[in-house]
């Protein structure tokens, strides 16, 4: 092997192991954030109070980074025994944080740097009406991947000419080099590529098909979520009451909104602001509702129905535009998880007490909801104390382990709720 192909081949491997720290270091730079959604995400924020304490500033609060293994590995007998446990679990009772025993201590050091390192991402309306984050380097990454790839072959043909010159020089006499259009090693190299490159983004498309994270469609009327559920304290029960006692939440009608806005015709509070920054009009959004449900403002009363069809004259629906959807084949029941279950809205909405207009917080993917169903633990009923759910009494296999120390705790994965059946048709 000539001196020139082997310093050839030690450029070449250094190129390689370059590329190769820069992509594992994205990976591992990665891997505390999906570590994170995938096990704190049901119930924490990095950066606000959530069913949890933020995370963001825990080496602030903790007594040691000990501690907190100790604590994701076993809560509850940290409860039991520590008196710092016992503080953060009267804050936040009856919650009690879920074990996570098979989480590694290099994993959790990721999810903490992540939490340490986060900032909130920067949303604002595409032209489709979905929010953009600011925080995806991926094609950041992707640009210099190519401008390293391009360097790499001006070298490479460099190090040919530069070759040429010399025999040239020395009198040695080689063939024409092979052009690299034509060169085996160069093709293969571009289809393995070309392979992966494609095989990566098909995979990804087909994986986010019908996803709609962060969508956020322009509603007929601009109905703020953080005035109503979060400065004013609505229920969100009070407008969704099916969600509680039927499978659909259910789009309010009219008439709810009317119950209120029959005397509250002019918006008083805070500036309402856009995501773009532009300002609303409270009370001109409260007119747009009376001319849906045609009642006269002035007249403090509802349009007079001459044609007869048990609808003031000039009433119409609202034309809300739905955010939240699931695929046809996939059965979700909100009574189920809302009296049964008892969870929050906020579980599968994100604060939506803090949103000016409304978007879909999740993913609300099939991993996602399997996750959730892995680590919440289900509410059996207590004979003894009368607490808890009776839904669950059937399972009294479950509440014998549970007395006799074979079992700490129940999940609804335990209970069925990771089988295909119970979702899909």
């Amino acid at each position: 092997m000539s001196r020139i192909r082997i310093i050839f081949n030690k450029f070449f491997s250094g190129f390689i192991f370059i590329v190769l720290v820069t992509f594992s270091s994205n990976v591992i730079a990665a891997d505390g954030e999906a570590l994170f959604k995938t096990n704190c995400a049901s119930c924490h924020k990095p950066d606000k109070d959530f069913s949890g304490p933020a995370l963001k500033g825990w080496s602030e609060r903790a007594p040691s980074k000990d501690w907190v293994y100790k604590w994701i590995a076993n809560p509850a007998n940290m409860i039991a025994t520590d008196a710092y446990a016992k503080t953060l679990f009267e804050k936040w009772k009856p919650s009690i944080m879920t074990a996570f025993p098979q989480l590694k201590k290099d994993e959790i050091d990721a999810i903490l740097k992540y939490v340490d390192d986060y900032t909130p991402p920067t949303i604002g309306p595409q032209a489709n009406g979905q929010p953009q984050g600011s925080d995806d380097n991926s094609l950041l990454f992707g640009i210099l991947t190519i401008i390293l790839a391009l360097i790499a072959f001006i070298l490479i043909q460099v190090n040919s000419n530069l070759r040429k010159l010399s025999d040239d020089k020395e009198g040695v006499i080689r063939g024409e080099p092979i052009p690299f259009y034509r060169n085996k090693s160069y093709l293969m190299i571009g289809i393995l590529t070309l392979f992966a490159v494609g095989g990566y983004f098909t995979i990804d498309g087909a994986i986010g098909l019908g996803r709609q994270k962060n969508y956020q469609p322009e509603q007929p009327i601009y109905y703020s979520h953080k005035v109503h559920a979060g400065i004013n304290q609505i229920s969100c029960l009070y407008c969704h009451g099916g969600a509680q006692d039927s499978k659909h939440a259910n789009i309010p009608s009219v008439n709810v909104c009317m119950n209120c806005h029959m005397a509250i015709d002019k918006y008083e509070g805070e500036p309402i602001v856009k995501e773009d920054g532009k300002s609303v009009n409270g009370t001109a959004e409260i007119q747009k509702l009376y001319a849906y449900a045609g009642w006269n403002p002035v007249a403090k009363a509802y349009n007079p129905d001459n044609n007869a069809d048990g609808i003031p004259d000039g009433a119409s629906p609202i034309p809300w535009v739905r955010v939240h959807n699931l695929p046809d084949h996939v059965y979700f029941n909100h009574s189920q998880h809302i009296k049964v279950g008892k969870q929050q809205c906020q579980t599968c909405h994100g604060n939506i007490q803090e949103m000016p207009e409304v978007y879909q917080f999740t993913d609300l993917s099939m991993g996602w909801c399997i996750n959730c169903h892995r680590e919440s633990k289900v509410d059996f009923y207590n004979h003894e104390t009368g607490e808890g759910n009776k839904f669950y009494s059937i399972y009294d296999k479950f509440h014998k382990d549970l007395k006799s120390g074979k079992m700490d705790s129940v999940t609804v994965g335990h209970i069925g709720g990771i089988e295909c059946q119970k979702c899909h048709y």
